[in-house]
């Protein structure tokens, strides 16, 4: 078998994915997502009498702890494979990185182990989010003095 025929055989037999369906999932789940943290917020303010701003806050610690406890818990990597990319929004898919990597090396250790693999995923997210930061401070200095 040469190297055409065997690269028609994988096509052939490389499950397609539904694009459309996918986007479709990823839109409902992370707006229901999204749904539900705004009515987190609601509560926190009517019911725990707390700013807006102050409630906008306890709801996004709230969903990062739920997110790592899920992750942890074994189940929010079947939840990413079914709802795709609704599930991974900034947030939910920062927290699941860092507790993924931190459970995948807790045999190694707290120092060589956890702490020096913690961020190997979210490291990347950070290092280009610090640097995009700064270029834009920079531009904004420029356009508006």
């Amino acid at each position: 078998m040469d190297k055409e025929e065997y690269k028609k055989l994988v096509d052939k037999l490389t499950p397609k994915e539904n694009k459309k369906k996918n986007a479709l999932v990823a839109f409902l789940v992370g707006g229901l997502v999204g749904v539900l943290a705004e009515i987190v917020v609601v509560i926190f303010v009517h019911f725990f009498s707390v700013s807006r701003t102050d409630a906008c806050l306890w709801t996004c610690l709230l969903v990062i702890f739920i997110a790592s406890l899920f992750t942890a818990l074994g189940f929010f990597d079947n939840w990413v494979t079914k709802a795709k990319a609704g599930l991974i929004l900034p947030t939910t898919g920062f927290a699941h990185s860092v507790t993924s990597a931190a459970l995948d090396y807790k045999r190694d250790g707290f120092i060589t182990g956890i702490g020096a693999n913690v961020f190997k995923l979210a490291g990347s997210v950070i290092l280009y989010g610090i640097i995009s930061a700064f270029f834009f401070a920079i531009l904004g200095v420029i356009i508006y003095g």
